[in-house]
């Protein structure tokens, strides 16, 4: 049968469906992977499967996970055995032997005699193997075609990132409002592995009757440093009191103000003063995307013309010739209260009101 995709195969575990007696799983995304791995054992574990778990190496072969398909167990008659195949092992000399259906193989312990266990009756159980590769062999691919499920792990596409998103968040048992999800997204950059580490926090200390928002998010932030180019996120969404927040946290966490505004504020109020200019003259949000060196449907082009619109270009400019001139004065030593002229800077871009005179 043909490859299913990791977003269309989870889906189908949280709906209920039931796993196949053999599930390969390969791809280029090495967090969808182990992630796929990891939701398959769970959601059969939870149906009393007993796990046990193999790995091979470059100097390895498959004769304990052959032995332990084999073997009869009278105490777990229900067993999911899970192989990961580590990418060293692809460079072995026999896998062209084995994928070729040479006879050591199929006598031995390679992938020739694995293939042929996946074929055949493998007794009770199920058998989940891994390939830390963007393929599996084309050996244990025919095998698998026959009656296995093969689920390639492809890297997400822009417009499946949501999706990925909301999947993760039924996972840990939680639901996501609109702005918290857009939130994760943005702050994480499309990062899988990192969107589903901070949901497994939230989840933690979540209200099951009510789905998370943007402050949920939020508070385990509140202890550590925040990221790189958070601080630019949140003024570009003028989200206020996150930006002074973030912006006292990391000059106490030991981040130099300068680097702050050199790295964070600057390029984001120049993507903003650029947008402001191009809205102007009545450009398309694609032309203004092209002028960011960004994709005409990225988040990050988005945030600049929204925050183009937000803002104005009067109030831009003011707050841009602004913080010229905090950085001339942080270079020539004339400002001393660093922490203090950031966030004054802050308060008069995302505070309410016009813009001062000229």
């Amino acid at each position: 049968m043909p490859a299913e995709n990791a977003l269309g195969f989870l889906r189908s575990l949280d709906s209920g469906a039931s796993v196949r007696p053999v599930v390969v799983i390969f791809g280029p995304h090495a967090f969808l992977r182990e992630y796929v791995l990891g939701a398959v054992v769970r959601h059969l574990c939870s149906d009393g499967f007993q796990y046990r778990s193999f790995q091979v190496g470059a100097s390895g072969d498959f004769g304990a996970v052959l032995d332990e398909i084999r073997a009869l167990d009278l105490f777990s008659p229900k067993r999911v055995i899970a192989c990961r195949v580590l990418r060293s092992r692809r460079d072995r000399a026999s896998d062209a032997t084995d994928e070729a259906g040479g006879e050591a193989g199929a006598r031995g312990a390679g992938e020739g005699a694995l293939a042929e266990v996946i074929e055949g009756d493998r007794g009770p159980g199920h058998f989940v193997l891994l390939y830390e590769r963007d393929n599996a062999p084309a050996r244990i691919r025919r095998a698998a075609d026959k009656s296995a499920m093969l689920v390639n792990c492809l890297r997400p596409f822009d417009n499946q990132i949501i999706q990925y998103v909301q999947v993760l968040a039924r996972a840990e048992g939680v639901r996501l409002t609109g702005d918290a999800a857009d939130l994760l997204i943005s702050r994480h950059d499309g990062d899988l592995g990192a969107i589903a580490n901070s949901l497994a926090k939230a989840a933690i200390l979540a209200d099951e009757s009510k789905p998370l928002g943007p402050g949920q998010l939020d508070s385990p932030g509140g202890r550590r440093m925040p990221q790189l180019f958070e601080i630019a996120d949140s003024l570009a969404r003028g989200r206020a009191a996150a930006a002074l927040a973030q912006v006292t946290r990391s000059i106490a966490l030991g981040r130099d103000p300068l680097e702050i505004l050199s790295v964070e504020i600057i390029p984001v109020m120049r993507r903003m003063m650029v947008a402001a200019a191009m809205l102007a003259r009545r450009r398309s949000a694609a032309e203004i995307a092209s002028s960011l060196g960004a994709a005409p449907a990225s988040n990050f082009a988005s945030r600049a013309i929204e925050a183009a619109r937000r803002f104005g270009p009067q109030r831009l400019e003011h707050a841009y010739r602004r913080t010229c001139e905090l950085d001339a004065g942080f270079k020539n030593g004339r400002i001393k209260e660093r922490e203090q002229a950031l966030c004054g800077l802050l308060i008069d871009l995302l505070g309410a009101g016009a813009p001062p005179a000229q």
